[in-house]
């Protein structure tokens, strides 16, 4: 888990201002992978106190833009953050509970940037989501 200085220092190097909430988010969003911004905002405010739901919105935009954490939204599922960032992982995402875990590219570098027909996009990026159920769903089912 990185520091208050780490943070600090990720916040520079993008050329953000240092402000609490910021740092607060960070923080929750690396504590806490696949965050949704109802959570966020509690992490938040367990950290801080009174912060407004729309300054935490406003902050995770921010970081997003920054491209310090990632946003994900699987079909059926409310926005969530995390902090790995800078890679083509994919999720699987449990039908029952709503679990999400990162997923490597099965082979290779990036392989699911070479699409059968491209249709004459430049493509940079890829999201795959898989679906099935967690071991505890899949253990409670049987």
């Amino acid at each position: 888990m990185p520091t208050t200085t780490d943070f600090e220092q990720m916040l520079r190097g993008v050329q953000l201002r240092i402000t609490r909430p910021r740092l607060a988010v960070l923080s929750a969003v690396h504590a806490n992978a696949h965050a949704d911004t109802e959570s966020v905002i509690g992490m938040v405010r367990a950290d801080l106190g009174e912060v407004s739901h729309q300054a935490v919105y406003d902050v995770l935009r921010a970081l997003t833009e920054a491209g310090l954490l990632r946003r994900i939204q699987p079909p059926g599922s409310v926005a969530r953050y995390e902090a790995r960032v800078g890679d083509n992982h994919h999720h699987v995402v449990c039908r029952s509970c709503g679990a999400i875990e990162d997923v490597d590219c099965a082979v290779g570098e990036a392989p699911c940037l070479t699409a059968s027909d491209a249709h004459g996009f430049v493509i940079d990026e890829a999201e795959v989501v898989y679906w099935g159920r967690c071991p505890a769903c899949a253990t409670a089912a049987n």
